[in-house]
């Protein structure tokens, strides 16, 4: 079994919803998280706008020398051996749009579930 955890984009909850669903996955945890990852964010588009030396040096001034956390989704499912893959290109090809804060996908060993109102436990209790 794996326990796959996912950072995505706020905006691509509903997409992703929709993709976990046809791909038989229907079953995950989600929750509102806040982090950043190893880009500036704001302050590396205002660098790279097309902006006099002068304009750009007057607006860096307000932005912060350290990025603020973002606002994201972290959804956790667990998935059998044989599903992995599938979670995992499922949840790629749903949230890529190809520009940095896509998010990030992490994947790791689980030892057993259980379900607690039937008490089934290993893979029987995954859907």
């Amino acid at each position: 079994m794996k326990l796959i955890l996912a950072i995505i984009r706020i905006a691509k909850m509903s997409d992703t919803k929709q993709a976990l669903a046809a791909a038989g996955l229907p079953s995950f945890t989600a929750m509102p998280v806040l982090g950043r990852g190893k880009g500036h964010g704001d302050m590396e588009r205002l660098k790279a706008a097309s902006l006099s030396p002068k304009d750009t040096e007057d607006l860096l001034e307000y932005v912060p020398a350290m990025p603020s956390l973002k606002s994201k989704r972290m959804i956790t499912l667990v998935v059998t051996d044989e599903k992995k893959e599938l979670a995992v290109e499922t949840l790629i090809k749903a949230n890529q749009t190809g520009k940095s804060g896509d998010g990030k996908i992490f994947v790791v060993n689980t030892l057993d579930s259980y379900t607690v109102h039937s008490g089934v436990a290993g893979d029987a209790s995954l859907d």
